[in-house]
Order: structure tokens, then sequence, then C-alpha cells
């Protein structure tokens, strides 16, 4: 099944960094920022990783956490997080099964030959699940700073009640 906006994301767990398990379900109740980038310690994931890093507490203040993702290996996750202070999980999705839920995997040009990856990409996903807005191409710089402004805007369609932050270092 591959989510399409205004559908329920299914439900999926996979390993994240720092022994973590993110899994959809326990989300359920906090706005989820789910991004795709294709390769860690890269230029412009490198970027993407430390605006959404600096834009954190803004987002966490909307009951938001950011999560992301690509198909490198734990290992390598736990390097670039070390390398950029990343204080949000990092899905390790080497397999795929994340990617083809949102269709991610596309045919690129690269130094002239065609190969396929992750082509980058945020998704919006609300507090009962439904995936609202979604972003396809994305220019790493000034991105984390649009997904905010999305955010908030989602927040004043319903004020969510006082409650505790949302979970960044434990999964449930």
């Amino acid at each position: 099944m591959i989510a399409t906006v205004g559908s329920q994301v299914p439900d999926f767990e996979l390993p994240a960094h720092g022994n973590r398990v993110v899994r959809m379900s326990a989300l359920k109740g906090y706005i989820v920022v789910l991004y795709f980038y294709p390769k860690d310690d890269t230029p412009g994931c490198s970027i993407e990783a430390q605006e959404f890093r600096d834009h954190l507490a803004e987002l966490r203040a909307e009951r938001c956490t950011v999560i992301g993702v690509s198909r490198d290996s734990l290992s390598s996750h736990e390097r670039f997080v070390e390398k950029f202070n990343i204080n949000f999980p990092l899905i390790s999705d080497p397999d795929g099964e994340l990617c083809h839920i949102f269709d991610v995997i596309k045919t690129k040009m690269m130094y002239g030959r065609e190969t396929r990856g992750i082509e980058r990409s945020t998704f919006l996903i609300d507090r009962e699940g439904i995936l609202r807005q979604e972003w396809r191409k994305v220019k790493a710089e000034g991105h984390a700073e649009q997904v905010l402004f999305a955010v908030q805007s989602l927040n004043k369609v319903r004020t969510p009640p006082a409650a505790p932050q949302p979970p960044s270092a434990s999964m449930p």
C-alpha cells in the first residue's frame, strides 16, 4: 500500500539509531514529520538534518516529532548523529519497506548514469495518523523552516491540549 495525502499511514516498525525502534502506532497524538534522505554525511543530507535539528525545539513546542529515514545502516546513522549532533531518530530502512510505502525510490541520474535511490521527500502526518502534506524533490536548504510553518498551520486548524513533549529518545 502506498500512502497518499488524506489517507491513513500504515503502521510500521523499524530500527533507529541508539537501539531504538520506531512504531507509527506509538506516535498517535503527535504530529509526525517523516523525512527521507539519500545518504548520511553527504552535503545536502547534512544541511537538511542540521536544519531540522536547529528547528526541533520549535517543532516540539507544536507537539511534533521529527524522524529521518534512509537506507543507510544503523552504524552509519550512529556516525552521522555523532558528527552533527542530531537530536531526533534516524530510521534504517535497508530493505526499503518504508521507502516503498511512501514511494520515494526513484530513478535518478548521477554522473551521467541512471541509478535508483531515495528522492529527498518529506511527509507531514497529523495526530490521527493521516498523511496531510508531502514535499517531493526537496531542496535541503530552508526546507525545515517550510515544514515548521506547515506544522504551525496544521495546529491552527486544531488547537492541541497541553501535553508532555513528544517522544524522541525512546520510542515505545
